[in-house]
């Protein structure tokens, strides 16, 4: 397919804007994948603790973890290639601050359906008792995300689909017929019948070159630091619930480990709100001093798992971990599919997390049907 034939601009070549260009392309459609970097899947989606969500995250959020145990096995199977599942994940609830009890935990993954056993002695004695509650094994699974662009890249390659590297949609305007005209970075224009915004920390970029209302947004400075467990821990995960907590998983394209922390991920937090100017996320982020919270994570990480304390810290990984402001009450992760109320052809998109993708689909489905 030439860029002549495109009918659908796609702003952002993520996971997100790479498995809609499929989805669209699925149902008829002709996309254009338009990324500023020079290859796919290489911020938002490279730079996260690479957890495919089954529920537990989330016991403040029926939705959310109503949702994620729903898309689980779903995203499992469809990318296969790119599940890394070779490893024990293990939840635990502490005694303090915790903003739910073991009791509550348990049952409300028993309402969602997501598995949960007790943890047998050789793991539960990992753990200092007097700030744990509980310990499970549960069900979940990480990806390789070297992998998933591989499988991304291969994906738009057979359909035919167009790629611009290097350039960025930098503004949609009304045209007739309700569609829209967009204007790229290096100065063309293209006809189309639908954008769809899937820039997630850049999202106001495009309504700000547009001349649009802000979409409502919480930037954060995250940091994820990529460590080595001591022979104790190896071939474990664990998060612990729920609260100013931490959480380490495996990082399968490094061949280490993301240790997080609640209170020590992120670095800062900023906001876009209506009636002001959009920022650029990614030029602050640039200005921005990194300097490492690895030693704030470990030495409270190490109060519950004293095996920790002997992890090795290799490197750090940065981001823009970008949030709808609404989610802070119960941590819930509810996807962003919104037409912009001026513009009804530009759809913003936003996940907050790499499954919530399938939730996509119903929401696509409902906007072509009006465009038919």
């Amino acid at each position: 397919m030439s860029e002549r034939d495109v009918n659908v601009v796609i702003a952002g070549g993520g996971f997100f804007g790479c498995t809609i260009a499929m989805m669209l392309h699925r149902r008829g459609l002709r996309p254009l994948v338009v990324e500023a970097e020079d290859e796919l899947l290489t911020r938002a989606s490279r730079v996260n603790q690479a957890r495919v969500h089954g529920g537990y995250h989330y016991p403040r959020s029926l939705m959310t973890a109503y949702r994620s145990r729903h898309n689980y096995e779903r995203f499992r199977s469809v990318y296969r290639e790119a599940i890394v599942d070779k490893f024990t994940k293990i939840y635990g609830v502490g005694r303090l601050f915790s903003k739910v009890t073991a009791n509550q935990f348990e049952v409300f993954m028993k309402r969602i359906g997501a598995p949960l056993k007790e943890a047998p002695e050789r793991i539960s004695k990992l753990f200092n008792p007097t700030l744990t509650e509980a310990v499970w094994i549960a069900e979940e699974c990480a990806f390789d995300c070297s992998l998933l662009r591989d499988r991304c890249r291969r994906d738009l390659d057979e359909a035919g689909i167009p790629i611009r590297f290097g350039t960025r949609v930098e503004a949609a305007e009304k045209a007739a017929d309700d569609n829209v005209v967009v204007r790229l970075s290096d100065g063309s224009e293209l006809p189309a019948m639908l954008v769809i915004n899937a820039t997630y920390s850049g999202l106001n970029l495009l309504t700000g070159g547009s001349h649009l209302p802000v979409i409502p947004l919480k930037h954060e400075l995250a940091e994820m630091a990529l460590i080595k467990l001591p022979e104790e821990l190896d071939g474990l995960s664990v998060t612990m619930m729920c609260g100013p907590f931490f959480s380490f998983m495996p990082y399968p394209s490094r061949n280490l480990t993301t240790l997080s922390h609640v209170r020590y991920t992120p670095h800062l937090q900023w906001f876009e709100k209506p009636g002001e100017a959009p920022c650029d996320p990614y030029q602050r982020f640039s200005q921005l001093k990194k300097q490492s919270h690895f030693e704030y994570m470990v030495s409270d990480a190490s109060r519950y798992i004293p095996a920790l304390r002997n992890a090795e810290h290799c490197d750090s990984i940065w981001e823009v971990k970008t949030l709808l402001p609404q989610t802070e009450v119960d941590d819930g992760r509810p996807i962003l599919f919104r037409r912009d109320p001026l513009l009804p052809a530009l759809i913003h998109v936003m996940g907050g997390k790499i499954d919530n993708i399938f939730d996509v689909e119903d929401e696509l489905d409902a906007i072509l049907a009006l465009k038919a």
